[in-house]
C-alpha cells in the first residue's frame, strides 16, 4: 500500500500517530524518514505517549543512547535513532531482531535498514516546512490492514455525532474484535470494530472450527442479540450507530465495574452475584426467538447442538493432551473420549431452550447499582449466544475460569437459582442437576484445551496458571453419577494431579 497524507499542523501529525498506536502490537516496525526537523521525533513521541493511555512520562530522544525502551506502555516499545550508526556490526549489537519479537519498533533515520525485510512494516517519509507536513506512506502486512481499517473507522464516525471524539484503545483480543473508547465533553461511548470473521482451516467435515462451534461471523450477531436483550429489560449495551457491512458500532459504555476486577479487589460480591443469578433464572423462564429481524434481514440464533458441544470438548485431546504429554493422543483413547461425550451431550438437548450467552462469567458482567432490578447486571460479549440449555450459563458463572468462586458460595448461589425457578413449569431439579454437571464438565474440558492452545499457538502462557482451578471444577462435575464413565476416562488418562502438573 502506498499513499500520501498532508497535515496542516503538528497537532494533526500527532493525532495521526496516536490513531496508529491503536493498532500497535509486538512485531510491527515503524520507520520514520526525513531531513532534520521534518517531524520524525514529534511523530515518534506522540505514538509512544498514546500507547501510555494518557499517563505522563518523558520520551527522550534516543540520539545518544541509540535505543530507548518502554515497558510501561500498553504494548512494549523500542525507540531507535540510527543517525550515528556507522556499520553493520553496530546494528547487530543493537539486537533489533530480538526487540521486534516482544515490542513495537519505532526507528528514526532508518536508511541503514530499509533493505531489511519485515513483514509488518510502515515507512513514513516526512517532508514540508513551517507547520505543514507531507507524508509518503508505504505499508505492508498488519500495518496495511491497520491503515485501511483506521480510514474506514474515521469514515464511519464522520457520519455520527462522534466524528470529533477522542479515541483511546480499550481492548483487543486474540480474535478479530477490537474496542476503543470514544470521548466527547461529558460523555463516552464504545467503538466496536468487528469485521467479518475470516474462515480458519477445516478441522472436521470440511468446515472450520468457528462454523461448527457456531461462533459469530460478524457484527450482526452483536446488534441483533443486544437489541432483543435491551427490549426485554436487560442491560446489554445499546447501539447508537452501526455499519453492518463494515463491522462498526458505537455502543453504550456500561462503565468499568467488571465483576472479575471487583472480585480480585476483594469487594463484597454477594448482591452482584445474586443479581446475576436472578438474570439467568428470569431468562430461563422466557421464550426466546430463533429468528431476529435486523434492518430488513434476519439474524438466526444457531442451536447449541451436539456438534458444537463436541468440537469444543475436542479441544482437550487436540491441545491439552499434547501440552501435557508432548505428543498426539492415541486414536483409540480419543475414540473412547468422543464416545463418552456422545452418550452424555444429547441429554442436554431436551427440554426448554433459551438463549445461552456462552460467556456469562466475570469478565463479561458489569455491576450497575444505579439501575433497578435485573438491569443492575450489565451484559457484554453476547455475540456468540446460541439456543441452548439454561444450565450452561449458570455453570459459566459459578465455575469461573479466571477467578476463584468459593465452593460454599457457589453452592449457595446454585440453590438460590433453583429457588427462583421453583414455580417455573420448565424446571425439573434432577434433570437440571444432571445437565449442569454435564455442561460444566464440557465447559471445563473445552477451557483446558483453550488455555493450552493460547500458550502453544499464541505464546500467552499466563493462561496456564488458571488450569488448576479449571481442573478442580472438572472434578466436581465428574462426581455426578451420570458422568461415571467420563470420570473413569479422566482418572485413567488425565487424573487431577496430572492435569494440574505445569
Amino acid at each position: 500500500m502506498n499513499l500520501t497524507r498532508r497535515f496542516g499542523s503538528a497537532a494533526e501529525l500527532e493525532g495521526f500517530a496516536a490513531e496508529l498506536s491503536l493498532f500497535a502490537r509486538p512485531g510491527m516496525v515503524l520507520l520514520l524518514q526525513g531531513v532534520l526537523g521534518a517531524g520524525k521525533s514529534t511523530f515518534a513521541r506522540a505514538f509512544i505517549r498514546a500507547l501510555s493511555d494518557g499517563a505522563e512520562f518523558d520520551v527522550p530522544s534516543p540520539t545518544f543512547t541509540l535505543v530507548q525502551t518502554y515497558d510501561e506502555t500498553r504494548v512494549p516499545v523500542a525507540h531507535a535513532d540510527l543517525f550515528r550508526i556507522g556499520s553493520a556490526q553496530e546494528l547487530d549489537e543493537l539486537g533489533f531482531e530480538d526487540l521486534i519479537k516482544t515490542r513495537v519498533l519505532a526507528v528514526e533515520w532508518p536508511e541503514k535498514i530499509l533493505g531489511e525485510r519485515h513483514a509488518d512494516r510502515l515507512l513514513i517519509e516526512l517532508s514540508g516546512s513551517g507547520s505543514q507536513r507531507d507524508a509518503a506512506i508505504t505499508a505492508s502486512g498488519a500495518w496495511q490492514q491497520a491503515l485501511a481499517r483506521n480510514d474506514a473507522i474515521n469514515a464511519f464516525l464522520s457520519t455520527s455525532r462522534w466524528a470529533r471524539a477522542g479515541r483511546r484503545f480499550l481492548e483487543g483480543d486474540a480474535s478479530f474484535r477490537r474496542y476503543e473508547t470514544l470521548h466527547l465533553p461529558g460523555e463516552a461511548a464504545i467503538l466496536m470494530d468487528m469485521p467479518a470473521r475470516p474462515d480458519g482451516p477445516p478441522v472436521k467435515y470440511g468446515k472450520p472450527y468457528s462454523a461448527i462451534a457456531h461462533l459469530a461471523e460478524d457484527i450482526r450477531a452483536v446488534i441483533a442479540i443486544n437489541r432483543v436483550l435491551c427490549e426485554r429489560g436487560y442491560s446489554a449495551p445499546k447501539a447508537e450507530a452501526y455499519d453492518l457491512d463494515n463491522g462498526f458500532a458505537v455502543m453504550e459504555d456500561l462503565g468499568r465495574s467488571v465483576y472479575g476486577a471487583m472480585m480480585r479487589a476483594g469487594q463484597d460480591m454477594g448482591e452482584p452475584l445474586r443479581a446475576a443469578v436472578a438474570v439467568l433464572a428470569h431468562m430461563a423462564a422466557r421464550d426466546w426467538p430463533t429468528d431476529v429481524p435486523l434492518d430488513g434481514q434476519t439474524y438466526r440464533v444457531p442451536p447449541y447442538d451436539v456438534g458444537a458441544q463436541l468440537i469444543e470438548a475436542d479441544l482437550l485431546p487436540s491441545w491439552f493432551w499434547p501440552h501435557l504429554n508432548g505428543g498426539e493422543i492415541p486414536a483409540a483413547t480419543r475414540a473412547d473420549f468422543e464416545a463418552l461425550w456422545m452418550d452424555l451431550l444429547p441429554l442436554t438437548q431436551a427440554g426448554h431452550r433459551v438463549w445461552a450467552l456462552r460467556d456469562y462469567h466475570s469478565p463479561n458482567l458489569l455491576w450497575l447499582p444505579q439501575r433497578q432490578g435485573l438491569a443492575r447486571v450489565g451484559l457484554i460479549d453476547t455475540q456468540d449466544a446460541l439456543m441452548g440449555h439454561p444450565a450452561y450459563d449458570l455453570a459459566s458463572m459459578l465455575q469461573d475460569a479466571r477467578v476463584d468462586v468459593d465452593v460454599r458460595l457457589a453452592d449457595e448461589l446454585y440453590e438460590h437459582y433453583c429457588l427462583l425457578r421453583t414455580d417455573d413449569p420448565h424446571f425439573d431439579r434432577a434433570n437440571f442437576d444432571m445437565a449442569y454437571a454435564i455442561l460444566g464438565a464440557q465447559r471445563a474440558t473445552k477451557i483446558l484445551g483453550i488455555f493450552a492452545r493460547l500458550s502453544k499457538r499464541d505464546g500467552k502462557h499466563g493462561y496456564l496458571h488458571h488450569i488448576p482451578r479449571v481442573s478442580r471444577y472438572l472434578e466436581r462435575n465428574l462426581a455426578h453419577p451420570r458422568l461415571a464413565g467420563l470420570k473413569h476416562w479422566f482418572d485413567t488418562h488425565l487424573p487431577p494431579a496430572r492435569r494440574e502438573a505445569q
